[in-house]
């Protein structure tokens, strides 16, 4: 016969199911592991991409310094005062080789394919504005106001010219029979 089953427990600690608890331990540490290996060999890279950086950019500063040496010599020879008669000859003749590249048969071929019939042109003068852009200033009749404003409205929407602005108007006298009116339109006539 058997007595009642007793449970006895042999040892001090009573027997736990950790291997599952241990395994994941095991695997979080060799990703931990593996991060870390990781993030060293891009630091590495980023402090060798910052190293070679460094030196590109000496490269260039000291690159830059020579420039700025020759300018400034280059600058002091102009300003001496055998030169600068020179030099401001050499911009004049510039300037003046600028103005004379202006077409005046493709000015007043541009200009006729937008005037009306009713405008007659007085007087025409390009210039050149301070960024390079031919800039035209005329002087247009016409019996009514109305053929003026529609021209205006052409130069406006042309791909050739550009903004348009009235300068000054001249009612008809007894000389001139005709309105007069003084423009300034951009051109876009390469040079």
């Amino acid at each position: 016969m058997r007595g009642p089953w007793i449970p006895v427990n042999l040892s001090s600690e009573p027997f736990k199911k950790s291997r599952t608890i241990l395994i994941a331990s095991i695997f979080t540490a060799v990703v931990l592991v593996a991060g870390l290996v990781l993030q060293i060999s891009v630091i590495k890279r980023e402090r060798h991409a910052a190293r070679n950086n460094r030196g590109v950019l000496l490269q260039l500063d000291r690159q830059l310094q020579s420039r700025n040496r020759d300018y400034n010599s280059l600058s002091a020879q102009l300003r001496q005062p055998v030169n600068v008669a020179v030099f401001d000859r050499s911009v004049f003749l510039n300037q003046l080789l600028q103005r004379k590249g202006i077409s005046w048969t493709r000015l007043f071929a541009d200009l006729e394919a937008v005037f009306p019939p009713a405008v007659r042109l007085v007087n025409v003068r390009p210039y050149l504005t301070a960024d390079n852009e031919v800039q035209l200033d005329m002087v247009v009749g016409s019996a009514t106001p109305e053929p003026v404003i529609e021209l205006m409205r052409k130069l406006e929407n042309s791909q050739v010219f550009g903004a348009t602005a009235l300068l000054s108007s001249q009612p008809p006298s007894q000389n001139e029979p005709i309105y007069r009116y003084r423009l300034s339109v951009s051109y876009a006539q390469k040079l």
